[in-house]
């Protein structure tokens, strides 16, 4: 009875000095309250539970949601509900244990954010927060923390302005200002609609004109070819006119001119009407009929 409760004290003493650290966490080892410079990653790990204990941080994305009052620009209170993502740097857990303890979030990033958002919000407006600005003072926010945490082993992930509460009078007083805006918008586009409509409408015009000077252009040059055309003809006929008469004047010989009178005489003296003939005197008057 004494062996069995003497093993049993021993698998007790063994499993009480064997620590477990999980995948999404690091521990670090602290034995008579120094800390050992070893990260211990996941796995089992030995320690002495009399003398030692197994400080665990966690490497995954935390969550941190706060709600806090943001100043604007003009001076009022904007309540939001906040998230801020960040997670620690493995290679920084000693540091942070070291100079700031496993209370970091009390103690470093939530003092730094609400410096960094009050420092952020003032620069703008109260209805800033609740329009399409939200993204860029979250990012101004992010970095602004950024500068403070990283060197100290922290990534801010991102910073979510989840739900913004304006001041009361402050909604009805953004609505008239956004009917406002759309109603200029409205009249800026009906404005620039009658400005295209106009432009159309002259550029049409001109359109039109210059088909008609296209057209009257086209008839004159159409009139212009067809007078170039009876020109080129009448020209034309009068060449081959002057070719023939050139021609015929060469064929025409003295030899064949008085054949022809001869000829013609002849013609004139077969004709049943009287007649007298007329001569130089020197035209023959060859195979004529006598009376």
């Amino acid at each position: 009875m004494k062996t069995l409760t003497t093993y049993s004290l021993l698998i007790l003493l063994i499993f009480s000095s064997c620590a477990v650290v999980h995948q999404d966490e690091v521990a670090v080892k602290r034995t008579l309250g120094k800390l050992n410079a070893n990260v211990y990653h996941s796995g089992a790990t030995l320690f002495n539970p009399f003398i030692s204990r197994m400080i665990r941080v966690p490497l995954n994305t935390i969550n941190l949601e706060i709600n806090v009052g943001l100043p604007s620009k003009e001076g009022l209170t904007v309540q939001s509900e906040i998230s801020i993502l960040y997670r620690v740097k493995t290679t920084e857990v000693h540091n942070i244990l070291k100079n700031t303890g496993l209370n970091y979030q009390g103690v470093l990033i939530l003092p730094v954010f609400r410096s960094a958002s009050a420092d952020v919000c003032s620069e703008f407006d109260a209805k800033d927060m609740h329009s399409a600005k939200r993204a860029t003072i979250e990012h101004k926010i992010k970095d602004r923390m950024m500068e403070v945490l990283e060197p100290k082993g922290f990534i801010i992930e991102s910073v979510l302005l989840k739900s913004i509460t304006l001041p009361q009078g402050l909604y009805k007083a953004i609505e008239e200002k956004l009917e406002a805006e759309q109603d200029a918008q409205r009249m800026e586009f009906l404005k620039e609609r009658e400005k295209r409509e106009a432009e159309r409408k002259v550029l049409q015009a001109e359109g039109d004109k210059n088909s008609k000077i296209i057209a009257a252009e086209g008839q004159k040059r159409i009139l212009e070819l067809e007078a170039e055309g009876r020109a080129n003809a009448i020209k034309t006929e009068a060449d081959a006119n002057a070719k023939a008469n050139a021609m015929l004047e060469k064929s025409l010989t003295p030899q064949i001119l008085k054949f022809k009178q001869i000829d013609a005489f002849r013609s004139l003296s077969t004709s049943p009407n009287t007649k007298t003939i007329i001569t130089d005197g020197k035209t023959p008057l060859i195979g004529l009929p006598s009376e």
